[in-house]
């Protein structure tokens, strides 16, 4: 490496933004402000506490696609599977998983195309198995959600510059 190379700018790789959510509508909401951003292909990790409002996200976005049957958090099922006009949606829960590897008996693969979205809640429990993206970690404070956005790769970067700008333009998060 020259003097010269040291020169050269450095391309961000991963970008973070984070956001208060005064409550569980507005939870709902930036799930709902999500869906119109997907096109197919993405890979989002939700991660959080029990009870930090992950499957709440996932009902807002699936009810912003037209969705209207139940949402539930996939915890016995490991995935819940909608069938969408756009692409087939896929949410995980790998909370009970005890080795990443058994992404593999799950048929991960099969999951991961381009006419899909996998959103997978507990994403730590699939280390070094999921593919890095978009990752949306939420935590409690007090009765509302601290939200943060962390994108790895061009893709979920650009994913998360319009969603941030999605929000910041919403009425919700005027606290």
């Amino acid at each position: 490496m020259t003097a010269r190379d040291s020169e050269k700018p450095v391309r961000e790789t991963c970008m973070t933004m984070s956001h208060f959510l005064p409550d569980e509508a507005a939870t709902e909401a930036v799930g709902a402000a999500l869906a119109p951003l997907l096109r197919g292909g993405e890979v989002i990790a939700l991660s959080g506490d029990l009870g930090a409002g992950k499957t709440t996200l996932v009902r807002g976005l699936l009810r912003a696609l037209g969705h209207t049957g139940a949402v539930k958090s996939p915890t016995y099922t490991l995935v819940e599977s909608y069938r969408l006009p756009a692409y087939e949606l896929h949410h995980f829960d790998l909370y009970r998983l005890a080795d990443p590897s058994e992404l593999d008996y799950l048929g991960l693969d099969e999951f991961l195309h381009p006419g899909a979205v996998c959103l997978f809640e507990w994403p730590e429990r699939g280390a070094g198995v999921l593919p890095a993206g978009l990752t949306l970690f939420l935590r409690r404070d007090g009765n509302g959600r601290q939200l943060q956005l962390r994108a790895e790769g061009p893709v979920a970067q650009e994913l998360v510059k319009k969603l941030d700008f999605s929000m910041k333009s919403t009425e919700y998060l005027k606290v």
